[in-house]
């Protein structure tokens, strides 16, 4: 499907799911690597975006690793709200654990410094940041984000998990909208 039609707005497609996979299997490489002979980490995947992002990686980790999730909340329609609800909290025990948080995209950073933020409190030994799609033009944070699997603009983007008011999640590529 070049096209499709969610709600009121029609989307083409930007990246297609193969490009995906090749920017996903690279940020594994680097993770794999760094990784290596370290305690099992615990993978800590953004709801409800990251599934698709997360499973993929998943299967491409060589490591003992454990996940768990995390729900944060900061749009709606195509834009951000600015503001951050926190709406799961973490469940597990993260002191002296190293944490690989795993996000659909990073674009101002407001979530992801809400929830490092978050997480500083439970003292783990580390805490890095793995992102399908990192948005350099609208990022006004200073943390780092390690693990980036693919730049883009600042199109709104949904498929491979990302949504247009919860519809496109389940699209294998990526699809910008069509503004013809």
């Amino acid at each position: 499907m070049n096209k499709v039609k969610l709600h009121d707005r029609t989307f083409r497609v930007m990246i297609p799911a193969a490009e995906i996979d090749m920017a996903i299997d690279r940020v594994a490489a680097r993770i794999n690597e760094d990784y290596a002979g370290r305690e099992t980490p615990l993978f800590l995947g953004v709801l409800n975006g990251a599934f698709m992002f997360m499973a993929e990686l998943m299967k491409k980790m060589e490591c003992n690793c454990e996940l768990s999730f995390v729900k944060l909340s900061s749009y709606c329609g195509t834009g951000s709200t600015g503001k951050v609800s926190e709406l799961i909290g973490l469940k597990n025990n993260i002191e002296g654990r190293h944490v690989i948080i795993v996000e659909d995209i990073v674009d101002t950073g407001e979530s992801m410094e809400h929830l490092l933020r978050s997480l500083a409190g439970h003292r783990p030994a580390s805490v890095e940041i793995a992102t399908l799609f990192f948005k350099p033009d609208s990022f006004r944070k200073d943390f780092e984000v390690k693990y980036k699997a693919l730049d883009i603009g600042n199109e709104f983007i949904v498929g491979f998990g990302l949504d247009y008011d919860e519809l496109g999640r389940n699209l294998k590529d990526i699809y910008v909208i069509d503004e013809e």
